[in-house]
């Protein structure tokens, strides 16, 4: 059984190392791993700028996700924005996922602050996209630009 809660200090290291894996995996990026610290205590300190969400399997954290936030003013609150996605690879396919959506849009249905859940996904990975669309979602109305420095 999947327990889905907030993460806490004690995460840390593990969602930490859960990023570094997904660059590696996703894009063949080694992460500096003091920084990706620093990223990550940055949100566990600051609950405004996000809230990382893990799913627990028999004391064990399988897989976490990433929370933040945008305000719309169409909509006159606040859309969640789901990002750096990662189950552990033994754990795929075993609803980590779909238990932490549900809980996410649980909270969205009960708060009436909040508008929708959010994500953007590459448009190569195919089994992201399916596992996103059996939930509900769709990819019907944007495409992602962006610059980075």
């Amino acid at each position: 059984m999947l327990k889905i809660r907030e993460a806490n200090k004690e995460d840390l290291e593990t969602i930490a190392n859960f990023q570094l894996a997904m660059a590696r995996e996703t894009e063949s990026l080694e992460l500096d791993k003091p920084t990706v610290i620093n990223g990550v205590n940055k949100i566990l300190d600051d609950p405004s700028t996000g809230k990382y969400i893990i799913a627990e399997k028999e004391n064990t954290v399988v897989a976490s996700l990433l929370t933040l936030y945008e305000w719309s003013d169409w909509r006159n609150g606040q859309v969640i924005w789901i990002h750096s996605v990662y189950v552990l690879p033994q754990y795929r396919k075993g609803g980590a996922f779909k238990a932490m959506y549900a809980h996410l849009k649980s909270v969205v249905e009960q708060n009436g602050q909040y508008k929708g859940l959010r994500l953007f996904v590459d448009k190569t990975n195919a089994t992201a996209r399916k596992v996103y669309e059996s939930l509900g979602m769709n990819g019907e109305h944007y495409a992602l630009y962006e610059w980075m420095k």
